[in-house]
Parts: structure tokens; C-alpha cells; sequence
């Protein structure tokens, strides 16, 4: 819904009220309640990534099982934001649409206590995964739309997710060492509830108007340029589906120890944190499109370390050290060009349809293929399946910049 007119538009639209320089000067307060958010949202990715499918070995699921409930997040991540996303636009609330969807997620999130069956955990997974993925997109909108013309500090901001995750997947780590893994439903637990609080605490940011608003949105989707960039972010999440679902049961099953495995979790999100600090002077020397290239092509040679270098903890350490390209980079350069591409009335639905085609569908195919690979195959096979994908993507880019040159 635009919020302001634009002469000559045609659209009747609902002005926008003024912001007063005393708003914008409160604005400013809200960045640790946006790193807040932040902060516990990737809390609870610590907790999940690494160690949900210890503990679902811990109750005697098997491979396949554990690839099927590990994709239910990345199933509702592809299905449920495009409809938030549109509520969030059709009413211009988007800020009580995040709070809304994060007080559901932490209803749902209680049934984990309940229950150990396979269709029992998949019903509350999806339950609680619908309501949990709204939440992000809308704040990514959110955040940059909070930060205006000084969008290439997202990644300093977004940095305290990082944190949240260091926290969250070294704390854990060291705990599993000592306590049984069901007290990881607790710490889910405590992340939910940080996620209610600080979702009660963003901003509301205003929809400002801008040309493309004349544009339906599957006019800006069906454009060459945002067509590559969502079918090569599509490949890398997918190179990423493995990664997340059995990384922790790779490491386990050749001999290192559970704080180990978060030591190595967490080496790569320092180096992602270092990344997003950098971004700005990156961006501005590089260019968003560079950045991504060369995060396909880092992909490339870190999931074949990952693959093929387990027993050597140089390799996996240097595989961990890339991380700072394959998500840290990729991210905020992605995340950055769909900004760049979907404007006014369309940011909330851009950044979801981004969530759903990549981080979500690429998610779903990456994680439950993993599972009959993993199984019938070995985890070298399945991560040099990893390195395959990766570089599909970068071959994608490759040939788009091709075309415009």
C-alpha cells in the first residue's frame, strides 16, 4: 500500500504523516532493541542448527527422519512469509504483524515438551516454524528502511545476531559436554521468549513512496537481473541444506567433542561479524555483485574441505574461517540488492519472496535430499553434492554479467 501520492501516479494513496525532528531523533534508541531482536532470533538458529538434530538422534530418529523435521523450518520459510509479507504491506502495521507472529511462535515452540514421536515433533515444528519465519523478512525491511540512507550499515547491526548465535552455540557446547541434550529445549525456550520481548520493542518505520509503486510485484520479479539473483541464491542455500543439517553429527561421528563442534560453529560467525563490520567499506569499493561472485566461488572450495578434509582440523578450521564469504559476505550483499531492486509499497513482499525462493525452497531441497545421500552415500558425496550447487550458482552469476557486459 503506497503512503504517499507521487504526482502523476494515478494510485489513490493514503499520505503519509510527518515525522517530526523529534521522532527522528528518538529513532535512534531503537538500535540495541533492533539488535535485541537480532541477537535472540540467531540465539535460537545457535541452538537449532547445530544441536536439534543431536537431539533428535538422542530419541531415535534416524537419517532420513532427522533430514525430514531439520526441513521444516526451511519448508515454512519458502510457504509462510509471502503471506506475511503481504499483510504486513496491505496494512501498513507491520511492526504489530512481527509481534503477532513471534507470540504464536512461542506458544507453538511449548509443544516440543510434550511430545517425541515423529509426527507429533513435525506437527509442533510446523506450527511453531510458520509463525517463527514470518518475523525476519518483515525486520529486514524494517532495519533498513530504520537506517535510510546509511542501508551499508546493516551488517553492524545485524552483527548482534551473529553474537546471539556465538552465544548461544559455544554455551551450548560446553553444556552438552556435561548435561543431557534435552536441556536444549530449554534454551530454545529462553530464546522464544527474548524474541517476544524485543519484537514488542522495534520501531514503525514508514512506507515511503517510490516509482516502481506503479509496478505490480511480479513485474519486478520477472526482471532478468532479479530472476539470476534469486535462482543463484536458490543454489546456495540448497549447497547450505547439508551444512545445517548434519555438520554436528559429521563432527560427532569422527571423534570430536560436543564444545568442539560449537568451537568450530562459532569460528565461522566470528568471522561472519568481522564481515558485516567490513561491508560497508566493501560494498563501496567491490560493489554488491562482486561480493556474491566471490562467495559462490569461496563455496565452492569450502564444502569440499568440509567433504573431504574432516580428519584434518586445519582444513575444517579453514572451512570454518570461510564462512565469512559464504554466509557473512552473501548475505549482507543479497540482502542488499534486494533492497535495491524492490522499493516503497513492495519492500516487506520483496524481502519475503527473498526468504521463501531462497533461504526457504533452496533450504527444503538442500536438507531433504541430504538425508538419502547422507545414508546411502557418505557425507563426503553429500558435501561435494554441496560444492556442485555452489558452484551452479556462481556459474549463474558468471553468465548474467556476461550478458551485460
Amino acid at each position: 500500500m503506497c503512503r504517499q501520492p507521487v504526482a502523476g501516479c494515478g494510485l489513490k494513496c493514503a499520505p503519509i504523516q510527518s515525522i517530526s525532528t523529534r521522532q527522528v531523533t528518538q529513532t535512534k534508541n531503537y538500535y540495541w532493541r533492533i539488535a535485541g531482536f537480532y541477537f535472540f532470533y540467531y540465539a535460537f538458529i545457535g541452538m537449532f542448527a547445530p544441536y536439534w538434530s543431536l537431539y533428535l538422534q538422542s530419541i531415535h530418529f534416524n537419517a532420513v527422519e532427522i533430514a525430514t523435521l531439520m526441513s521444516v523450518q526451511p519448508v515454512m520459510r519458502m510457504l509462510a512469509p509471502n503471506l506475511w509479507g503481504w499483510l504486513a504491506d496491505h496494512t501498513g502495521r507491520r511492526s504489530l504483524v512481527v509481534q503477532v507472529a513471534a507470540s504464536l511462535s512461542a506458544l507453538f515452540y511449548l509443544g516440543v515438551f510434550m511430545t517425541t514421536s515423529f509426527w507429533g515433533m513435525l506437527l509442533v515444528l510446523g506450527l511453531m516454524s510458520f509463525f517463527w519465519s514470518a518475523s525476519m523478512p518483515l525486520v529486514e525491511a524494517t532495519t533498513l528502511s530504520y537506517l535510510g540512507q546509511h542501508a551499508a550499515r546493516y551488517g553492524r547491526i545485524r552483527s548482534w545476531g551473529s553474537i546471539g548465535f556465538i552465544v548461544s552455540v559455544v554455551g551450548l557446547g560446553y553444556a552438552f559436554d556435561y548435561i543431557a541434550i534435552a536441556w536444549l529445549l530449554w534454551a530454545g525456550l529462553i530464546c522464544e521468549l527474548g524474541i517476544l520481548i524485543f519484537s514488542r520493542q522495534m520501531p514503525v518505520t514508514p512506507v515511503l513512496a517510490h516509482h516502481t509503486d506503479r509496478q505490480s510485484i511480479k513485474q519486478v520479479m520477472l526482471q532478468p537481473r532479479v530472476l539470476v539473483l534469486f535462482g543463484a541464491c536458490f543454489l546456495m542455500s540448497a549447497a547450505h541444506g547439508p551444512y545445517y543439517t548434519f555438520f554436528s553429527i559429521y563432527l560427532v561421528e569422527h571423534g570430536y567433542a560436543k564444545s568442539a563442534v560449537g568451537g568450530l560453529w562459532a569460528l565461522g560467525v566470528i568471522c561472519e561479524i568481522a564481515v558485516f563490520f567490513l561491508m560497508p567499506r566493501l560494498a563501496l569499493r567491490y560493489g554488491y555483485s562482486r561480493i556474491l561472485i566471490a562467495s559462490f566461488s569461496l563455496a565452492v572450495v569450502r564444502f569440499m574441505l568440509i567433504g573431504w578434509g574432516v580428519d584434518f582440523l586445519l582444513l575444517l578450521l579453514i572451512a570454518q574461517v570461510l564462512h565469512a564469504a559464504t554466509f557473512g559476505a552473501y548475505h549482507a550483499a543479497s540482502v542488499g540488492q534486494v533492497h535495491e531492486i524492490f522499493r516503497g509499497r513492495h519492500q516487506s513482499k520483496g524481502q519475503a519472496l527473498f526468504g521463501s525462493l531462497t533461504y526457504g525452497a533452496g533450504g527444503v531441497l538442500g536438507g531433504l535430499a541430504s538425508g538419502p545421500i547422507w545414508q546411502h552415500y557418505g557425507a563426503s558425496i553429500l558435501y561435494s553434492c554441496s560444492a556442485v550447487m555452489a558452484l551452479l550458482g556462481l556459474l549463474l552469476l558468471n553468465w548474467k554479467t556476461a550478458k551485460v557486459v
